[in-house]
C-alpha cells in the first residue's frame, strides 16, 4: 500500500524495517476502519469511540513505553503512526496522543510502581480510557493561573475546580489531574472516574476537531487517598514533559493530514479538466504542487529527526517547539492551497480537505498556539524569556 507521493520521496527510505511495519500496520487501520466512517462521524460530531479497544489491540497506546505489557517501539515508529492516523483525522489522532502520550504518559513518567501495574495495563489494550486534566477556563496558555485545589483532610486529598477541552473526559475511566496543593505547589492526581463529585460534560458546538471528544471537568470535594497523587510529579515541569510528548506527536501527524490534501490534489489535478486540458498541464498548478511537496518532505524530515533525537535522549523542549511550529503552519498552508485547487469542490465532504483544514486550526491551538512556540524558540535562541 503506498501513496503517490511515495514514489518521489519515501520516508520508509530512512526507517528501519520495524518502524516501517509499524507505519503500514498503522495505515491499514486507519485507511479501512477509520476512514469509512470518518465524514459521518465529522457530521455527527462523533469520536468513533469503538475503534479504541482495537487500537488497543494494534498495540499503539503509549507504544513507545516499555513494560507493563507495553510494546516498547522507538519513538520514530510510535511518529509514524501518528501520521498515519492523522492522514485521516486529527480527531483519531488526538485520541492516540491523550490516552498514550497524556494520560499514560504522566502515569508512566510519575506514578507509583502500583500505580503504574493498576491503570498501564489495562490502558495500553485500550480497556480503560484515559483524560489529562490541566487545561482550565480563564488559563488557556497559562497554566500558572490554575484555581483547581487539592487540601489535605487526615487520610484524604480533597480536590475542587474545573477544566476545560479536555479530551476524553466523558467515556474515562480514570485521569490524571494537575492541582495546586496547600503550598501552591502543582501536583498530579490519578482520579476514577466514578469518584463521587467528578463531573465530565462533552462541548457540543465545534466546528473544528468535530470527530473527538473534548470536555468539561467539575471537581466538588472528589476525595482521594493519599497515594492518588503522583509521587514523582512536582511543579509544572511535570504536566510540561507530558505535553512535550504529545507535541512530539503532532509534529508527525500534521503531516499525515498535509500529505492527504497533497494527494487529493494531485489527483485533481491530473483528472480535472479546464480549457480542454487538465490543470495540471498548467505551470501555475504544477508549481503549487512542487511548492506543498517541498513543504511536506521538509517537514517530515524534520520530525524524523526529532524522533532520531528523542529516542537517543537528546530532544530538547526548543527542538519540540521547532517540530510543532513549523509543522503545523506548513500543514495549514497545504491545505489551504489544495482547497484552492480542488475549486468550488473543495469546501464540500466529497473531499477531505476543508475538513483537515479546520482541524489543523484546532491542533494549531492546542498543546501551545503559535505564540507560545515562537517564544520558546525566542528564548533558545536570546537567553531571555519574553512570556509576559
Amino acid at each position: 500500500m503506498t501513496t503517490t507521493i511515495d514514489k518521489l520521496f519515501n520516508v520508509a527510505d530512512f526507517v528501519t524495517e520495524e518502524e516501517r511495519a509499524w507505519q503500514m500496520k498503522a495505515r491499514e487501520f486507519a485507511q479501512t476502519r477509520i476512514r469509512p466512517i470518518i465524514d459521518q462521524a465529522f457530521e455527527d460530531r462523533r469520536l468513533p469511540v469503538e475503534l479504541l479497544p482495537e487500537v488497543g489491540e494494534l498495540g499503539a497506546f503509549g507504544m513507545y513505553m516499555h513494560g507493563y505489557g507495553l510494546q516498547g517501539a522507538s519513538s520514530v515508529a510510535y511518529g509514524l503512526v501518528a501520521m498515519e492516523f492523522e492522514a485521516v483525522d486529527s480527531g483519531f489522532r488526538t485520541a492516540l496522543s491523550v490516552q498514550g502520550s497524556l494520560a499514560m504518559g504522566a502515569i508512566y513518567k510519575f506514578g507509583s510502581e502500583e500505580q503504574k501495574q493498576q491503570w498501564l495495563p489495562a490502558m495500553g489494550r485500550g480497556e480503560a480510557i484515559g483524560f489529562f486534566g490541566l487545561t482550565e477556563p480563564q488559563g488557556g496558555s497559562d497554566p500558572n493561573t490554575m484555581l483547581t485545589n487539592a487540601r489535605r483532610e487526615g487520610d484524604e486529598w480533597v480536590l475542587n475546580g474545573k477544566k476545560r477541552w479536555i479530551g476524553l473526559g466523558t467515556i474515562a475511566q480514570v485521569g490524571v489531574v494537575w492541582a495546586k496543593d496547600q503550598e501552591g505547589v502543582v501536583r498530579g492526581f490519578v482520579v476514577p472516574t466514578d469518584t463521587p463529585g467528578f463531573k465530565a460534560t462533552a462541548i457540543e458546538n465545534k466546528l473544528s476537531m468535530r470527530a473527538s471528544l473534548q470536555t468539561e471537568l467539575e471537581l466538588t470535594d472528589v476525595r482521594l487517598p493519599l497515594d492518588a497523587m503522583l509521587p514523582g510529579a512536582k511543579g509544572l515541569s511535570a504536566p510540561f514533559k507530558c505535553l512535550n510528548e504529545a507535541r512530539y506527536g503532532i509534529a508527525w501527524g500534521v503531516m499525515g493530514a498535509a500529505r492527504a490534501c497533497l494527494e487529493v490534489a494531485i489527483e485533481r489535478a491530473q483528472t480535472r479538466e479546464v480549457f480542454g486540458t487538465p490543470i495540471g498541464g498548467k505551470q501555475l498548478i504544477q508549481g503549487q504542487l512542487a511548492d506543498m511537496f517541498l513543504e511536506y518532505q521538509k517537514g517530515t524530515l524534520l520530525a524524523l529527526h526529532l524522533g532520531r533525537l528523542k529516542d537517543a535522549g537528546n530532544l530538547s523542549y526548543g527542538q519540540i517547539s521547532v517540530g510543532k511550529l513549523n509543522n503545523v503552519r506548513e500543514a495549514i498552508k497545504i491545505a489551504s492551497n489544495a482547497r484552492s485547487i480542488l475549486g468550488g469542490d473543495g469546501i464540500t465532504s466529497d473531499f477531505p480537505v476543508m475538513r483537515h483544514m479546520a482541524n489543523l486550526e484546532s491542533v494549531r491551538t492546542y498543546e501551545g498556539t503559535d505564540e507560545v512556540h515562537q517564544l520558546v524558540i525566542g528564548r533558545e535562541l536570546t537567553g531571555i524569556a519574553a512570556f509576559a
